[in-house]
């Protein structure tokens, strides 16, 4: 069986990505593996985050978990949408991580299930 796979999306500083890397880090070392890995995508800001996960692009990241593995061209014209749009919005989000690409070269969803935290007040 395949094994759940998770995406933590947030938004964080630096700081606070490298202060929170060096508590699990000192968690490793102590010798406390975690269960199983938690992949995470952080953003400086909500606006940075939203700037990349437009409307547009959850509409066709829901979509393309339903359909499962898909190409470009299928999912353009599931989603009646132009191929050239689906192209870069595919293309942005494989290079965010939510999206990854088959060894038949079609694109899917990984994610089980996918996380969004941000805070509202500092």
């Amino acid at each position: 069986m395949k094994e759940k796979r998770d995406l933590k999306v947030g938004i964080k500083s630096d700081k606070e990505f490298f202060s929170e890397l060096k508590v699990l880090a000192g968690r490793i070392d102590d010798g406390c593996l975690p269960e199983k890995p938690i992949e995470r995508l952080y953003f400086d800001d909500l606006p940075s985050l939203l700037k990349h996960l437009t409307p547009k692009r959850f509409e066709l990241l829901a979509e393309l978990r339903n359909m499962g593995h898909s190409s470009i061209n299928a999912l353009a014209k599931h989603l009646h949408r132009q191929y050239r749009n689906v192209f870069d919005d595919v293309k942005t989000m494989e290079r965010l991580g939510f999206v990854e690409k088959d060894t038949s070269g079609y694109f899917y969803v990984p994610w089980d299930e996918i996380d969004a935290t941000f805070k509202l007040a500092a």
